[in-house]
């Protein structure tokens, strides 16, 4: 990645050029990255942390940053020495656990814990292999986003992608039913993303109303459902057969119209 830091007048402009083109040989390296086994890894560029890609990534910068063990070090030196961010068009993925304080009760914390546990490192590996970046997680929360940086400009399309894929991925479309309750929401629009934080410890993050649409979508999708704004599914080019809401979304001033994607087979839904 560049390192170079802009003149403060021009970061807005230096971001939004990053990560709307940001530069084929990135896209390329990522992708080439995500396939050297194994998790944890960037949450950026994808480097693995362990396995035996490791000790490569370490002589090239890429072990975890002191500063925040969730990026390399490589990519923390790259949000330190520009920090700042810009508001660009992107596809946001939100996909949490229904009913895990009920979930929470039946089971040991022990147990509890290595279940979050599991779904952490199978949502993380498919946004990964979605060309996405993991946001954060937050309890019981996935939070991602596709951009033009990473996922090129059908970012709606991976980002629909990624939540269907992990609906199956955790047993939403077997027969038995899923291992852990996931609902989803996915969104396209204005979004601000970039750096933020003090020298101590800087993030990568996503800001703005679109941040918050998305996450009131996967707080009100049903159990294997995919709530997806029409923003995002005429982005993604979804069918017109499937099937489509209306909404009237906590702290929302207006109706959200949605198309609504079930993995769950037939008898289930």
């Amino acid at each position: 990645m560049t390192t170079s830091p802009p003149p403060a007048e021009q970061n807005a402009d230096f971001w939004r050029e990053f990560l709307t083109q940001g530069h084929r040989r990135e896209r390329l390296g990522r992708r080439v990255l995500r396939r050297i086994p194994h998790g944890p890894r960037c949450k950026l560029c994808a480097a693995p942390f362990g396995g035996p890609g490791a000790p490569v990534m370490r002589m090239i910068g890429k072990r975890p940053s002191d500063k925040n063990p969730t990026m390399c070090a490589s990519c923390f030196t790259f949000m330190s020495r520009n920090h700042g961010g810009a508001e660009i068009d992107c596809t946001l993925l939100f996909a949490d656990i229904r009913g895990s304080t009920t979930i929470a009760e039946r089971m040991t914390a022990t147990a509890f814990r290595d279940l979050i546990d599991h779904f952490y490192t199978v949502a993380t590996e498919v946004v990964f292999e979605h060309d996405g970046a993991v946001d954060k997680f937050a309890g019981d929360e996935l939070v991602a986003t596709f951009f033009p940086l990473l996922s090129g400009e059908a970012h709606a399309a991976h980002g629909v992608a990624a939540a269907s894929a992990l609906l199956r991925a955790t047993g939403h479309a077997d027969p038995g039913g899923p291992w852990v309750p996931l609902g989803a929401g996915v969104h396209t629009g204005p979004t601000w993303v970039g750096a933020v934080g003090d020298q101590a410890r800087r993030e990568l993050t996503i800001l703005g109303d679109s941040v918050n649409t998305t996450a009131r979508l996967a707080s009100v999708a049903s159990e294997g459902e995919i709530l997806v704004t029409s923003d995002a599914a005429q982005a993604a080019n979804l069918g017109s057969e499937l099937p489509r809401r209306s909404l009237e979304l906590r702290g929302k001033a207006g109706s959200t119209d949605v198309v609504v994607i079930d993995v769950r087979p037939p008898d289930r839904s």
